[in-house]
This record gives structure tokens, C-alpha cells and sequence, in this order.
């Protein structure tokens, strides 16, 4: 009697997580799931992102995935992603953050507890700051609104996926651009591969 085909497996996925998963699938020696990704942009308005996911759900099952797994964490939507998930019954990564996922969510939420006035950046945010944070948030049109927006930090932390010292040297200009203190920390791909595993 032939084995069943494995299940397929849609994994949605923020484009700020794409070269990491891809990374981990390599290391893996190659991965079992089928990637969407949504556009790392839509950090800068969350409340796009319940509404996007769920039509990539949906997508999904219409092209007959068996599984759906959600790469993203609350990430600013206030539970507004929890209930589109709960609808659909489909599981996200755990947390607020997805750089939560990075740096490990006990962690996370020590650091943030302890240091509430930081602003994170992971290899991705890195290395798109210029495009993401400041076009995307209209600071190289109104540079005046920088204290609106970052009045309330006092530290950038870089959590570093990869030890490159060319992504770290625009992290460390992120930091100085946004007249913030700079800590680095090696993360690794922290959680996200025991998510993967968990899923896979």
C-alpha cells in the first residue's frame, strides 16, 4: 500500500522573515513548506496586516494546502490578528514582536520590562532602514516629525541574525540617525527554528 503524500504546508510570512526562513530551510537541507510572503512594509500601517493575512489564508486553502502556519507575531495589531486567526483556526508565531522570535520571548520580555525605551532592529530593518523607516514613515520629506515618532526612545538594539559587519555598520548609522545610544546582540535565528521545527 503506497504512503499517503506529505501534508503541504502554506507558510504566510512577513517579508521581513523571508531570507531567514529560506536560510533555515537551507540548513535543513531544504524545506517542506510552501512560502507567501507579505510586504515588510505593511509594519508601518498593522492594521493592514489582520485583512492581508486572512486573504492569504484563504488563498491557501483554495489551492488545497493542508496546513497553514502564520509568520507573523501581534506585530502592532493590537489582537486584531488574534481574531482573524481564531476565525480561520490557524496558529502565528508566539509574542509581540517577531524580533521577539529573535532574541527569545522570555528575553524579550525581560529586556523590555528592564529597557522600555528601545527600538529594535533586525538584519532585515538593517539593512532597508533608509527605505522602510525613514521613506516609509516620511522623515526624508518632514525630518521635523523624527522627535514625534522616536521622542520616547533612548537606545537602538541591533539583533543580529548574522555576524556582517556591513549590516551592522548601517545599524550603528541607523542609530546615529536617530540620535539614539546603539547595543548589538547576537541572536542567531533565535526561536524562529524551533518554530519551523514545531510546524514542520
Amino acid at each position: 500500500m503506497a504512503a499517503p503524500p506529505p501534508a503541504r504546508v502554506r507558510l504566510i510570512a512577513c517579508g521581513a522573515l523571508a531570507r531567514e526562513i529560506l536560510a533555515l530551510g537551507r540548513l535543513n537541507g531544504g524545506s517542506p513548506f510552501d512560502l507567501a510572503c507579505l510586504p515588510a512594509s505593511l509594519h508601518n500601517r498593522p492594521e493592514r496586516i489582520p485583512a492581508a493575512v486572512q486573504a492569504k489564508i484563504r488563498d491557501a486553502r483554495a489551492e488545497g494546502y493542508d496546513r497553514v502556519f502564520v509568520l507573523y507575531a501581534d506585530c502592532g495589531t493590537g489582537g486584531a490578528l488574534d481574531r482573524v486567526l481564531a476565525e480561520e483556526g490557524v496558529e502565528r508565531l508566539p509574542g509581540p514582536h517577531c524580533y521577539a522570535t529573535f532574541m527569545g520571548q522570555a528575553a524579550f520580555l525581560e529586556q523590555a520590562e528592564a529597557e522600555p525605551a528601545c527600538f529594535y532592529l533586525t538584519d532585515y530593518l538593517a539593512r532597508q532602514f533608509d527605505h522602510l523607516v525613514i521613506e516609509g514613515l516620511g522623515l526624508d520629506r518632514h525630518p521635523d516629525l523624527l522627535p514625534l515618532y522616536f521622542g520616547n526612545y533612548e537606545k537602538l538594539v541591533y539583533l543580529a541574525q548574522t555576524d556582517d559587519p556591513a549590516t551592522e555598520a548601517k545599524a550603528r548609522a541607523a542609530a546615529d540617525r536617530l540620535g539614539l545610544a546603539y547595543e548589538v546582540r547576537w541572536t542567531g535565528y533565535g526561536e524562529l527554528a524551533d518554530v519551523l521545527r514545531r510546524v514542520a
